[in-house]
């Protein structure tokens, strides 16, 4: 961005800082604002059939969102919580439409942003159909890590939350993460996850089918995990 560009995005703008676990909107809320995340990690949420709490998108600092919802002019359809102490910048809509006639080639900017971001929900949506479990997981855990300064992915998440993510159940994300130690593939000390073996995490996208653990203590002269593939079967 050029220096005119900041200068007229920041007359439009406010800060806004939101703590830990609190709501930045609610389903149903007015879109009046598109919000830019300079701080923290944002949890992007919906409600599917039954109740059942879908997360959509998991926010990092340089991200945009709810502007969908503002284009339509629509109420809010998802739930936006802080995950980590939050800053966001606030834009109100119209002021953001003017400033984006104004500056065409931040619009195109954003288009680029969120073409990315929806080949991001298209991976997301192809784990959901042609990955079991175990693998679903452990893309997560590698996409967490890569945004992550270190090795470690020091997550505010809980099992829930990532089972929300990967599509299963809670006690099947506390199984699997066992799973992943007891085979010497990460470490966890409370919600705080290492990744020790990232190439191993990484072979489990590799493969098209369920997949099955032989489980060796990590003490073993060779505790690289083994993973066997059926191919055609239904994963889950």
């Amino acid at each position: 961005m050029t220096a005119t560009q900041v200068q007229d995005l920041e007359r439009i703008a406010r800060i806004q800082e939101v703590k830990k676990r609190q709501p930045l909107y609610r389903p149903g809320d007015p879109s009046r604002n598109v919000y830019l995340l300079t701080q923290g990690r944002i949890i992007l949420t919906n409600l599917g059939a039954g109740g059942h709490v879908v997360t959509l998108e998991i926010l990092e600092p340089g991200d945009m969102f709810g502007e969908f919802e503002a284009l339509e002019g629509a109420p809010r359809d998802t739930a936006a919580e802080v995950l980590d102490h939050a800053v966001v910048c606030v834009l109100p809509w119209e002021a953001f439409r003017q400033y984006l006639a104004k500056h065409p080639t931040i619009g195109l900017k954003l288009t680029h942003m969120i073409s990315w971001r929806l080949r991001r929900t298209h991976s997301r949506i192809e784990d959901l159909v042609c990955r079991n479990v175990a693998a679903r997981l452990a893309h997560v855990l590698l996409e967490l890590n890569q945004s992550e300064a270190s090795r470690g992915v020091r997550t505010t998440m809980t099992h829930q939350e990532l089972a929300n993510v990967v599509g299963c159940t809670r006690e099947t994300v506390s199984n699997t993460l066992g799973r992943f130690r007891h085979q010497g593939l990460i470490r966890c000390h409370g919600r705080a996850v290492t990744i020790v073996d990232k190439q191993g995490l990484s072979h489990l996208l590799d493969h098209d089918g369920p997949t099955h653990f032989q489980w060796r203590d990590h003490r073993e002269e060779q505790p690289q995990p083994v993973v066997q593939s059926a191919r055609g079967s239904y994963r889950g």
